[in-house]
């Protein structure tokens, strides 16, 4: 596996803006209870992918967190990368990988400047990441993430759905717009339909959209 890049100022690696949201998840990170999306394992969703091998090749977990899906892909032979903004989940995903003996590299990055990471992977995994976006972000990420996966290549992603009752939480995300934010920015969506995303308040899960989207 390539070594990790050197975090060089204006190539990925930056500090991120007032408001952007990454001081909050930094804060969970680093210690601040009540962060519901980290529930310490894998996703459910992804641990079918990988027993089916959905995933293949280079893969990217866009939005990393912790490294719990990164792991599981590594630990079935995969070349894993993962990548995420706030500085303390990519300790934490660097110390899971160490503590397995798995040889997984995790980045400090841009998730809206992969294009930075001058690399081309087969596969991407966005579990949690694209609700996090503003509406007229959510291209940009998509544009982004077509920009580092080979011809062909598939994206798999989870996110928060419209169907999810009450307004705590994460952004709900409509169908259309999921489908709008991709389409034309360099992908074809292939599959989008509703699923649930395991979380860490009760009652376990959350109602979220499934996506696989093939990189044109």
């Amino acid at each position: 596996m390539s070594e990790p890049l050197p975090p060089a100022a204006g190539h990925g690696v930056h500090p991120q803006p007032s408001g952007s949201g990454v001081e909050i998840f930094e804060r969970h990170y680093a210690g601040e209870p009540g962060a519901g999306w980290e529930i310490n394992r894998p996703q459910s969703t992804l641990v079918r992918l990988v027993e089916e091998g959905a995933l293949r090749g280079r893969v990217l977990d866009v939005g990393c967190g912790s490294g719990d899906n990164a792991v599981l892909a590594a630990e079935h032979g995969l070349e894993t990368t993962g990548v995420d903004a706030a500085p303390s989940a990519i300790t934490l995903a660097r110390g899971k990988a160490r503590e397995r003996g798995l040889d997984v590299r995790f980045l400090e990055w841009d998730a809206l400047r992969l294009d930075t990471l001058g690399e081309q992977f087969d596969t991407l995994v966005d579990v949690g990441l694209f609700h996090c976006f503003a509406p007229q972000d959510r291209p940009l990420l998509a544009r982004s993430m077509a920009s580092v996966t080979v011809p062909g290549g598939r994206c798999h992603l989870m996110c928060f759905s419209d169907r999810q009752p009450g307004t705590w939480g994460p952004q709900r995300v409509p169908e259309q717009a999921l489908r709008d934010a991709f389409t034309g920015a360099g992908w074809r969506v292939d599959t989008l339909e509703p699923a649930e995303l395991d979380v860490a308040f009760d009652p376990g899960v959350a109602q979220a959209w499934f996506a696989v989207m093939t990189r044109v």
